[in-house]
This record gives structure tokens, sequence and C-alpha cells, in this order.
């Protein structure tokens, strides 16, 4: 049975991560609100809960989820290398609305889709969204809409789309970052790809801009930053 839980105070806030710890220890998907949009979550770890949570978006593997995780040293245990100037721009806009893709460590027990040895990373700067990521680890998380859908700014647009195969939606409330000073009206975050730049094959790309700037990336890793940026992926 889907449960709604406001979390806009302690209480509510403790007794809602409880149960979505839950949900996802049993391997069930909960919807949970980012600096960004609302997200769709499961166990990163669960082959089963991801492919529920692709189903639930009417997405394939073609499309894997990105992983949200709660701290900056989680970067070393799920990501193979660690270059510097992603480290630096971790530091720089995490939390925050920056997806990095890293080569995956090939140790991990996972199975996020079509990922071709890579994972994509962010800590989202949203004080329900890194309670839970406190209480259950990292989680595969992807925008908590329908493909094609707009994404969901509050629980209740998420529940529209998304209905009972969710089974609790975590309420923090209507969100979406005051990202004024980038001069961007997206709403995503934006996807930087570092496996280039990790495996000493080239330099950082932009696949996707979003709520921070090409400039501000810049600003941060300088000529480690492709000359021309350009590509499209899905919204996370």
């Amino acid at each position: 049975m889907t449960t709604f839980f406001d979390c806009s105070d302690d209480d509510g806030l403790a007794e809602g991560t409880r149960q979505a710890r839950s949900a996802i220890e049993t391997g069930e998907l909960i919807v949970l609100p980012t600096d960004t949009v609302y997200g769709i979550g499961a166990d990163a770890f669960s082959a089963a809960a991801v492919a529920a949570l692709l189903a639930a978006k009417g997405r394939g593997r073609q499309s894997p989820p990105p992983v949200l995780i709660p701290a900056l040293t989680t970067l070393d245990a799920l990501a193979e290398t660690v270059p510097q100037e992603v480290r630096d721009l971790a530091g720089a806009f995490w939390p925050g609305g920056l997806t990095i893709v890293l080569p995956a460590q090939p140790s991990l027990s996972w199975d996020l889709g079509e990922t071709k040895g890579t994972v994509a990373l962010r800590m989202p700067n949203n004080p329900v969204a890194l309670a839970l990521l406190r209480s259950t680890g990292p989680l595969a998380v992807s925008s908590a809409n329908k493909t094609g859908m707009p994404a969901a700014t509050t629980a209740q647009e998420a529940e529209e789309m998304l209905g009972e195969s969710v089974q609790v939606y975590l309420d923090g409330g209507k969100v979406g970052a005051d990202y004024s000073e980038s001069g961007l009206t997206e709403t995503s975050s934006t996807i930087v790809d570092a496996t280039a730049l990790a495996t000493g094959s080239g330099k950082l790309r932009i696949l996707r801009h979003g709520v921070i700037s090409d400039e501000q990336i810049r600003d941060v890793v300088g000529d480690a930053l492709e000359a021309t940026a350009a590509g499209d992926q899905q919204p996370t």
C-alpha cells in the first residue's frame, strides 16, 4: 500500500526515513525530494529493484539510473578512479546539482543496466534526501516521472504519474533550488562525463547542461574541460 509521509518536521522525517528504509530493504520503490526534482529510488545493489524502477518510469536497461550518495567519501567506494579535477568539482558543487560519470568499481555487485562499466554519481542538496541516504547508503535514483513527462517538483505530482508502483512517498514540499546565479532556467542536474579524464584518454565532457553552468565548471577544472561539449541524456 502506498504511504505518504510529511517530512516538514523532525518526527515526520524520522518516521518517513524509517519507513522508506524498510521499503528499500525489501526491494520496494520510494519517492524522495532532491534539490532539483523529486526522484524515484531503489536499492542500487538489487538488480530486481533497479529493474522495477526502470519499469515504473517506462524505461529500458539502456537508460541506467544515477546513484545518489550521502557523502564525498563515498566517491572512492563506488568509483574505480577519481581524478583530482573530479574531487575539486565535488568539493565545489556537492551537495548540489552536478552528476559525475566515472568508471565504476569493478568489484561492486550491482546491475544498474547498460552502464558500460560506468556509474553516474551525485550528492543531493536536500535534508530529506541526505537523511535517507545516511540511513540506507547509496540509492539508484531517477527523476520521479514517466519517461517523456515533466519532472515532478512535488510529491503529489510524482504520485499522479507513478501511483502504486511506489510504496513510500517522502513529502518534502516543493523542490527546485535557486540557481539563478548560473543564469539558467534548467531544473535538472548538470551531467559531466569524467571517464576519459579518469583513464587518461581525454578531457571532461558535459553530457547535459543543467543547473551548474559550463562557466562554473570551467572555473574549477580549467583546460581539463573540452572546448566544445554537447550531448543529451534523460533527466535524473
